[in-house]
């Protein structure tokens, strides 16, 4: 029997073309590029407003380390070594980079969650919680503390300690998260109810 050697032009022509792209498919693509472009979009927007309250406004020197916006809000320099509320406290350089260390595996975490999340309102949660604690994670890298500047106070009375632009989009994700998944649970026990 004599071989029948095909020509590969003829190969190609009788091989099914490669399937076209799912719409979930599209769709989880364009969740996590607008996603990560809002991760990107907090970071710069953190950093940046950490510059100005550093170089342009020198809060740092300010008498009482204080320039008053309103009557219940002012820039107020704190250098904040620990994390949220001042927990874990990095007194020295090898807590520092341990806290460091720390944030960077959280961060970690939060970009694989938003690598694998389906649902487009998840996604956005989790770009601002990424976009914060890498503006965080930067500042205790570079200073050894995270600039905070943000004020909110009605009279003595504060109802935050003084923040920066990246613990606000930390704390709006992470409320965004705690919300859905309370809707989505009492969700679910209506429909087992039923």
């Amino acid at each position: 029997m004599a071989e029948v050697e095909t020509a590969p032009e003829a190969v190609e022509a009788a091989a099914p073309p490669p399937p076209a792209a799912a719409p979930d498919d599209w769709k989880l693509k364009r969740n996590r590029s607008v996603a990560f472009v809002i991760a990107f979009l907090i970071f710069v927007f953190d950093q940046a407003t950490k510059w100005v309250v550093t170089y342009p406004l020198n809060l740092e020197n300010q008498p009482g380390q204080t320039i008053s916006i309103t009557s219940f809000f002012d820039l107020h320099w704190v250098e904040n070594t620990g994390v949220s509320l001042g927990l874990l406290s990095a007194g020295s350089d090898g807590g520092r980079w341990l806290l460091v260390a720390m944030t960077a595996a959280i961060a970690l975490f939060v970009g694989v969650w938003l690598w694998r999340e389906r649902r487009r309102d998840d996604s956005i949660a989790l770009a601002m919680i990424l976009g914060g604690a890498l503006g965080n994670i930067l500042d205790r890298a570079r200073f050894g503390y995270v600039v905070d500047f943000a004020d909110l106070h009605f009279g003595e009375w504060r109802p935050f300690l003084v923040f920066n632009v990246a613990d606000a989009a930390i704390t709006i994700g992470v409320l965004l998260l705690l919300v859905r998944a309370l809707l989505m649970r009492d969700g679910k026990d209506k429909k087992k109810e039923a």
